[in-house]
């Protein structure tokens, strides 16, 4: 049996026809920037999120971005960030200028802990950016708590969780900002690059609609220094026709991750913990083993592809070697880059695939 890690097309084969006439739409409308199918799913996205406001930008890591500009965090402030998470995150905040402040995962997560949050926070605080990594949620409520003590917004990093929810809401409007990242491989995936922001506060909104078209609200009147961020209306029509079937490919990945968790039960291997309080989405399937290369190599050998999120942590990219936060000290996220595993899950799997995966894990384990 073979088992491909990815298939970004699956989806596109999957509903052919649906996506191939919102295309066609878009292309006879002659409307190739923003526009009613940019709006279209700005609004249908906004609902399902159940928040007021979606803007579309080009990228995750634009609406990153453009999330801490519109909130003015900028050169000399700090940001607390997840010393675990795809580079991203990292990312945008060197590019408004700000410092990093690392904060670890909890150590039966991938996710920050909120414990250290607190203690993390300095005058200079401007921003706590969780990552709801792999599509897990991330424990909102006490960094909420946090938040609303301190006076610090809290922007989301949402590009892994569409569709996910923490203690029954969906994932969306907790913070005071979330951004996702449309990224083929993702839940909800383009077919090229996107992303969006969503939020509450219609005066965060409308900053950011202004700051992603070159900070203008009507052309050739610029009222500040902007970006050309806008999420393309092609690739809009066809987000908004996948988002229907978004539920439906994520409760195929909820029962392919139900497989996982009951037949590796007694393999070698490192489980996710599940807290009751959430409704992942399995963005990611990520387990942990000391060996982990070497099960990557017998796995694929028997045709089973694997991915690891991520071998280089971000304190250890050679982007931020010279500009390495001060505190370096992040066992965590070290010994995740070695350890860490993707297995195979998306709705171009088979029930049948995942249990052939599980077999071979436990084989692998038994030797």
């Amino acid at each position: 049996m073979k088992v491909d890690f990815l298939d970004p097309g699956h989806t596109y084969r999957a509903i052919k026809t649906d996506i191939d006439a919102a295309y066609q739409q878009v292309m006879e409308s002659g409307f190739y920037i923003l526009g009613d199918a940019v709006e279209s799913l700005e609004d249908t996205y906004a609902n399902y999120c159940n928040v007021k406001h979606c803007v579309g930008v080009a990228s995750g890591l634009d609406a990153l971005v453009l999330s801490l500009r519109a909130l003015d965090v900028g050169p000399g402030d700090e940001v607390i960030v997840p010393s675990h998470t795809f580079i991203a995150t990292w990312l945008a905040v060197s590019q408004v200028g700000a410092n990093l402040v690392p904060v670890e995962p909890r150590a039966n997560s991938f996710n920050i802990d909120p414990e250290q949050i607190e203690a993390a926070i300095t005058p200079k605080t401007r921003a706590i950016i969780p990552v709801h990594l792999y599509g897990q949620p991330a424990d909102l409520d006490p960094i909420l708590k946090i938040s609303e003590k301190h006076d610090i917004p809290v922007i989301e990093d949402a590009a892994q969780a569409h569709g996910a929810s923490y203690k029954g809401r969906k994932i969306g409007g907790h913070g005071t900002i979330a951004t996702w990242s449309f990224y083929p491989a993702k839940n909800l995936g383009a077919f090229g690059d996107g992303g969006a922001i969503t939020t509450n506060d219609a005066e965060l909104a409308e900053k950011i609609r202004i700051l992603r078209n070159y900070g203008s609200r009507k052309k050739y009147f610029n009222e500040v220094k902007g970006f050309n961020s806008r999420l393309d209306p092609l690739q809009a029509a066809m987000l908004e026709v996948k988002l229907r079937h978004l539920d439906q490919w994520n409760n195929l990945r909820k029962e392919q991750a139900t497989v996982y968790l009951e037949e590796l039960q007694d393999s070698n291997v490192i489980l996710p913990a599940i807290p009751e309080w959430a409704d992942a989405v399995w963005h990611l399937f990520v387990i942990r083993q000391p060996e982990r290369d070497k099960l990557q190599s017998y796995l694929a050998q028997h045709n089973i592809g694997t991915g690891i999120h991520y071998p280089v942590p971000s304190h250890r990219q050679q982007a931020y070697a010279d500009s390495l936060p001060a505190n370096g000290n992040y066992p965590f996220a070290d010994q995740f880059a070695k350890d860490v595993l993707s297995l195979p899950i998306g709705p171009h799997l088979s029930t049948d695939q995942c249990r052939y995966v599980a077999k071979a894990i436990r084989d692998f384990s038994a030797r």
